[in-house]
């Protein structure tokens, strides 16, 4: 392991240490994965909301101030994070709809990003933590690094559009790998817009799409 690595290592263990103090239910909040949920999940989050089993009420729409508000906290975080590990990154801030989005560009961070991701979702969650602490308030911020998420995102419409080529010519239906809620609705998006249906099935994190036949 590099240096840089040891130093992210233990960076990641302070922050999570610095928040021990927030409720268990503020953790659940604020670590909501979902970056964009799946339709067919949309019933569940409902259903969590309500324990009567009525669809909740459906939270305001954030304001542009408020995004960016979680933006500059986010960058705040991720910078001094690497400060702590020694790397080099400059930080672009960003709002997309309904969420801010901090990346880190300028650089080569493989070791921030991991296989498929692993890490630079763990870095999500602590700096959604991170912004939960000072807001008080859910948030669906997201965090690149080295445009990955952007590449990835290029990938899964792709394969999207491939499977669904597929399961229209020989009418059978295909599971694909097990992906995270960011993932998925990527590739629900795809299948859609090549006119097929599909559907997530497993439980989280073994969660996978499954491509439906016309018909």
């Amino acid at each position: 392991m590099s240096d840089g690595e040891n130093a992210l290592a233990g960076s990641e263990r302070g922050p999570s240490d610095e928040l021990s103090d927030v409720g268990a239910e503020d953790l659940e909040d604020a670590a909501d994965e979902d970056y964009d949920v799946d339709e067919d999940e949309a019933g569940d989050e409902e259903e969590a909301g309500d324990a009567d089993g009525a669809a909740a009420d459906k939270p305001a729409e954030p304001i542009t101030a408020d995004l960016e508000l979680e933006g500059e906290i986010a960058a705040d975080y991720i910078e001094g994070l690497l400060d702590v590990a020694d790397l080099d990154g400059d930080i672009d801030m960003d709002v997309e709809g309904d969420r801010a989005v901090v990346s880190v560009v300028s650089a080569t961070l493989d070791e921030l990003v991991g296989e498929r991701g692993e890490v630079l979702d763990a870095l999500q969650e602590l700096t959604r933590l991170a912004v939960h602490r000072q807001t008080g308030g859910r948030t669906r911020l997201m965090l690149d690094i080295g445009g990955y998420r952007a590449r990835r995102r290029a990938d899964l419409s792709e394969l999207g559009a491939n499977v669904a080529e597929e399961v229209r010519r020989t009418g059978e239906a295909k599971a694909l790998a097990s992906m995270n809620a960011f993932e998925r609705k990527i590739v629900h998006d795809a299948v859609a817009a090549a006119g097929l249906r599909s559907e997530s099935e497993g439980i989280d994190p073994n969660r996978r799409v499954v491509v439906l036949p016309v018909g």
